[in-house]
């Protein structure tokens, strides 16, 4: 009788969880093991199941590097104390690790890696290029000409380089992204289940409450300044929060993107106080969050708001990162 009550709720749709063993029957696992299920459950103990409407099926990750500039606009250090190219081999490193994480756990996803090269020198590029061997990834040259007449004239060219090559990475995702697209910067250190989470947390989030939504991977110190109201929802395995504003790494959908690509040309077209103002728009009409605690950590200077990460072990992910050439 116990097995044919299992494979009626398993025809039905429902999961048993018995808390006496610790296990489901019907899915055939322990609690404590993974029990959602891409592209079709969520289940959070003791929150049940959430029926997966909003599915993924690819991710395409667009860096944008600059192997030089220490930290653009602004006179000072970043954490470490290292050369600019220090970081982006780490973040470079950190990021294979999760798609690698992401790929052996839900290979179903198609992942597609592109870097906007922002006129890296041949020994950082080779350096590079042996750091992503065997990867899939792709490296554009950023095309400063492509952009003189659409950009405003700035008072550096590193400001102009850093809009150019925002547009570039916008336009890569317009023209190539089909599903989730995840814009990032090569000064971040992320954990390795970072992009698990946010692909399994984007399906759980975005179905639960049928809205294309943004996400952010790192846990800003700047959203603590102020006390302003969020909302907390449950991820995969992590919490997450509602916030307001971003940087220019962030996660979003085609969708989203194509809906409000106004927004993210313009953002491009000049240096605007905040930088992201056209972006931290959009999110006064849709959801962005950001996880708690973050899965990312933005490798700024240690006294800047717009960095670290609270309550993360900085020199421990780090270390994890370092590559020998």
């Amino acid at each position: 009788m116990k097995k044919f009550f299992i494979k009626i709720c398993k025809f039905l749709g429902y999961e048993i969880l018995d808390q006496n063993n610790f296990s489901s029957p019907t899915l055939g696992k322990k609690l404590n093991e993974e029990l959602s299920i891409l592209n079709e459950k969520s289940i959070v103990l003791p929150l049940g199941e959430v029926k997966i409407t909003k599915k993924v099926n690819s991710l395409l990750i667009v860096l944008r590097m600059n192997t030089d500039i220490e930290i653009w606009d602004q006179n000072r250090r970043r954490l470490f104390e290292y050369p600019k190219i220090e970081y982006t081999k780490r973040s470079l490193n950190s990021l294979i690790r999760s798609i690698n994480f992401l790929k052996n756990k839900h290979p179903t996803v198609n992942v597609k890696t592109i870097i906007v090269d922002d006129n890296s020198s041949t020994e950082n590029l080779n350096i590079i290029k042996k750091i992503i061997d065997g990867n899939n990834i792709e490296i554009i040259n950023l095309d400063y000409s492509k952009y003189k007449k659409e950009i405003s004239e700035q008072k550096n060219k590193e400001t102009f380089a850093n809009l150019a090559s925002l547009l570039q990475s916008f336009e890569i995702g317009k023209d190539t992204g089909e599903d989730l697209i995840y814009f990032i910067e090569d000064d971040y250190l992320h954990f390795e289940p970072m992009l698990e989470e946010m692909v399994v947390s984007y399906e759980r989030i975005a179905s639960q409450i049928n809205k294309d939504i943004f996400m952010c991977p790192s846990d800003y110190p700047y959203l603590y300044m102020n006390n302003e109201k969020t909302n907390v929802l449950i991820g995969n395995k992590r919490h997450w929060r509602t916030v307001d504003k971003t940087l220019c790494t962030f996660l979003t959908t085609k969708n989203l993107l194509d809906k409000y690509w106004d927004n993210f040309y313009k953002n491009c077209l000049d240096r605007h106080d905040p930088f992201e103002k056209y972006l931290n728009e959009i999110y006064s009409k849709e959801i962005c969050i950001s996880p708690l605690k973050s899965l990312s950590l933005h490798l700024t200077n240690i006294n800047s708001s717009y960095g670290l990460s609270p309550l993360i072990d900085y020199k421990k992910l780090w270390e994890e990162n370092e590559i020998n050439d």
